[in-house]
């Protein structure tokens, strides 16, 4: 159902404080999120082996220096690396006859950076990552400016291929201050592989892109990697502007939509934040809205069609996906499918 061994975009380095946690689902399955009392992130399969109530549901303790989740129904206290600390209803004899950390609860490698933090999903239980987490193309010491949350009611694939999707454009997100209906003209753009996904090459923005010209005279690449990292770099005068974008599968049929937001450009100084806030949850809901509606016909389990040019980049992420599954189960080689190609349409 869902690609696994690789790095999920899994929190914001501020939702986590020192000594708490919080509850996510991921790929069908709870995990908590936490970060101890020494400022260390980790996380857990977010149930317990007991009786399966979620752990996040407890308090983070602090015994003899060690933070430990606390479960709300019985007591039992896990470690960080998953281990169990304590169950409170044995006696003292029967603690001793028990070797208490072989009962365990599943952990998660972490990578924390950039204000990120990354968890690697595996397709076997406390695996070691095989890949590097990723890193996105920004100055040091760079952190978030904005962050905007949103959930799309769909399979993951479908809003992964929705939100890559330029002919939808001109529909969807037509708006006066964007780009108006009279705009749509043929458009080509130059693309390549890069690490397990591709990118729409650096090139100057479409002239019917009213707000990329407040910006100057700037470039633009759009960069996506499996399992579904988006990523829009806008550089001018030494400048950036980045949109980073983490589509989540939060279960079969819902998925979380992430938007992390870096910049240095001056004009965005001084634009007030509500607008470009505004400007971007605009965009989302748009795309929310679409792909919520399109639930409705795919009930009926249509036969569906992807075309040239305009889908061709929907027709590269399942090639990705197949090609990076091939690998996971046979050990072979990872082969980026993506070859360089010119793709050409109209929006």
């Amino acid at each position: 159902m869902f690609l696994r061994d690789l790095w999920y975009f899994g929190a914001l380095s501020s939702e986590l404080k020192p000594g708490q946690h919080l509850h996510r689902e991921l790929l069908g399955q709870a995990i908590l999120f936490g970060r101890d009392h020494e400022g260390r992130a980790f996380a857990m399969k977010d149930v317990c082996p007991h009786r399966g109530i979620l752990l996040s549901g407890g308090k983070m303790q602090c015994h003899d220096g060690e933070s430990q989740v606390e479960c709300p129904y019985h007591g039992w206290r896990f470690r960080t690396d998953g281990s169990c600390a304590a169950i409170p209803s044995l006696t003292a004899d029967q603690t001793e006859a028990m070797d208490l950390t072989k009962i365990r609860t599943r952990t998660f490698p972490l990578h924390e950076d950039q204000g990120l933090v990354w968890i690697y999903y595996g397709s076997d239980e406390n695996p070691e990552p095989t890949i590097a987490p990723p890193k996105l193309d920004l100055p040091e010491g760079e952190k978030p400016r904005m962050v905007i949350h949103d959930v799309f009611n769909c399979h993951v694939d479908h809003a992964v291929i929705g939100l890559m999707d330029p002919a939808h454009i001109p529909f969807i997100h037509r708006q006066w201050w964007w780009r108006s209906g009279k705009s749509v003209h043929d458009k080509a753009k130059q693309f390549g592989p890069v690490g397990r996904g591709f990118s729409m090459l650096p090139h100057v923005p479409s002239k019917n892109s009213y707000l990329y010209a407040l910006l100057g005279e700037p470039q633009t690449e759009i960069r996506f990697e499996i399992p579904g990292l988006r990523t829009e770099y806008v550089k001018a005068g030494g400048k950036h502007f980045t949109g980073f974008t983490a589509v989540t599968p939060t279960n079969e049929n819902s998925t979380a939509i992430t938007i992390v937001v870096y910049w240095d450009h001056p004009l965005l100084h001084i634009t007030p934040n509500f607008l470009i806030r505004k400007g971007i949850e605009i965009f989302v809901g748009q795309d929310r809205e679409a792909v919520n509606a399109q639930q409705i016909g795919l009930a009926y389990d249509p036969d569906l069609m992807l075309i040239h040019d305009a889908d061709v980049q929907a027709k590269w992420y399942f090639a990705l996906k197949r090609a990076w599954t091939k690998h996971r189960e046979t050990g072979e080689a990872f082969v980026n499918p993506v070859k360089p190609a010119t793709l050409r349409w109209r929006s």
